[in-house]
């Protein structure tokens, strides 16, 4: 298992906790990647998205967006509209499996299972470098 940091900073932002930990369950199933190639990938990875998915990789972030939308409208969670971008969550990595703690609540543990899932999904699919920073007109 392994104790995770409360921000990073990249090409001189902070990413808010909640992005970085979604971030480090990326590392902790692929060891060695970097989850920001993830970003702005396809038409789905990333804020936002839309139109059909480019690939399998950007099926995975259309799965993702979806239950992060679901996250937000289950009930006693419907406060904080960006509720999946600002929960903090607990979680372990161990083998390279994340695995959501028992101890989240219940907006959490919603939280941290879209990126527990998201994170495994990644792993499992080519990534196609063609569609990194894809031209969203691509996205219809």
């Amino acid at each position: 298992s392994a104790t995770f940091q409360t921000s990073c900073v990249v090409n001189g932002a902070t990413l808010p906790k909640a992005l970085w930990q979604f971030g480090n369950m990326i590392q902790c199933v692929q060891p060695g990647v970097s989850p920001l190639k993830y970003n702005d990938y396809g038409c789905w990875c990333g804020f936002g998205g839309k139109g059909a998915p480019v690939d399998e990789v950007d099926e995975c972030c259309k799965v993702h967006d979806n239950c992060y939308d679901a996250a937000r409208r289950a009930p006693g969670c419907t406060a904080v509209q960006d509720l999946p971008y600002v929960l903090v969550y607990d979680h372990t990595c161990s083998n390279q499996q994340v695995t959501c703690s028992a101890s989240n609540g219940k907006c959490q543990a919603a939280v941290c299972e879209c990126d527990r899932v998201a994170a495994h999904c990644f792993a499992g699919k080519p990534y196609n470098s063609e569609n990194k920073n894809l031209d969203s007109k691509y996205c219809v």
